[in-house]
């Protein structure tokens, strides 16, 4: 979603933040286990498939390039170096910023500091952190299903995602001293070879560089998650996809996948530009971020375009007898 530009504060807990938007950004996709060229999002499925394969490489360079359609691009890269926009990092429902963050990891003995401070604050607290767990995964589906910029389907999705999981930090051992420790160590070198040291480091190298550069650190934050019992790659081959409905340049695919052991069913609508698909709600956060009116369809052409601010319509539902679905990547 777009943000105001403004200076992101630094995170004082940067370890579950940038593990909870990874989550929430890797989400946007599904069966990854499916090589697909770039660019191939000839087919609605298609399209949501190519960006979680991105993701799946690590390649946020890749998923912003295939998130959009090629006008579009130029006028991001713009807004970032002008410090309008941090698209696709702004797809995040979150006050904290991933700049902050990730300058906070390459900070000069970051290290020392943060496993000092978790040393303090997290270590052996695992009733706290229980409780903690608990009470942000009520907060969070609360604030998720009240928040009006976000889109039906984003607000039903993350909900799902937040309440999964609160449950999974309730019994997660994010207390442990040596998993937190090496985590902290994990995440403080990957943050440190992105290169990105300051939050003006993102506007000087532009958008395409610093998505580039942070390709170490999504792989350091996988990792991490897995010596937190939770396998990311894994919820990710597991999911399918299927089209649910499509009536001209509209429609609808169903993602099904497992979380941490909680069953996630969500659906996304997409739309076709120049005989490509894209995600709506993506679309609807670029063109904001990019200060421009949406791009036409060529059915679209015949009316007038809605304005920049205004999501775009959800496609009316329309059932088929039968769905396309991906099974599980083996």
């Amino acid at each position: 979603m777009p943000f105001p530009a403004r200076p992101a504060a630094r995170s004082s807990r940067p370890l579950p933040a940038l593990l909870a938007a990874l989550l929430l950004l890797a989400s946007a996709g599904c069966d990854p286990g499916q090589r697909i060229a770039p660019g191939a999002g000839t087919e609605p499925v298609q399209a949501v498939a190519l960006l979680s394969q991105h993701l799946r490489d690590n390649d946020l360079e890749a998923f912003a390039r295939d998130a959009v359609p090629p006008p579009l691009r130029a006028p991001l890269a713009a807004a970032w170096r002008a410090g309008r926009s941090r698209w696709p990092l702004d797809e995040l429902p979150f006050d904290q910023k991933i700049p902050g963050i990730v300058a906070t990891l390459s900070a000069d003995k970051a290290d020392v500091q943060l496993r000092r401070s978790f040393d303090h604050q997290f270590a052996n607290a695992n009733k706290e952190i229980r409780a903690a767990a608990s009470a942000l995964g009520l907060f969070g589906v609360k604030f998720m299903q009240s928040d009006d910029t976000l889109s039906a389907e984003e607000r039903g999705h993350y909900a799902q995602l937040v309440s999964a999981m609160s449950e999974w930090g309730a019994r997660a051992p994010l207390g442990d001293p040596k998993r937190g420790r090496g985590a902290i160590a994990r995440l403080t070198l990957a943050a440190r070879q992105t290169g990105l040291r300051e939050e003006a480091d993102f506007p000087r190298l532009g958008m395409d560089e610093s998505l580039r550069r942070l390709t170490p650190l999504i792989a350091a934050l996988k990792d991490t998650l897995r010596s937190y019992d939770l396998d990311l790659d894994q919820s990710l081959d597991a999911m399918t996809l299927s089209l649910e409905s499509q009536e001209g340049d509209r429609a609808q695919v169903r993602m099904r996948y497992r979380l941490a052991g909680k069953a996630i069913d969500t659906v996304v609508a997409v739309e076709r530009i120049d005989g490509h698909w894209y995600l709506s709600d993506f679309l609807r956060h670029a063109r904001a971020a990019a200060a421009l009116a949406p791009v036409t369809t060529t059915q679209a052409e015949q009316t007038p375009a809605p304005a920049a601010e205004e999501p775009p319509g959800v496609p009316p539902e329309v059932q088929t007898d039968t769905a396309t679905k991906q099974p599980p990547s083996s």
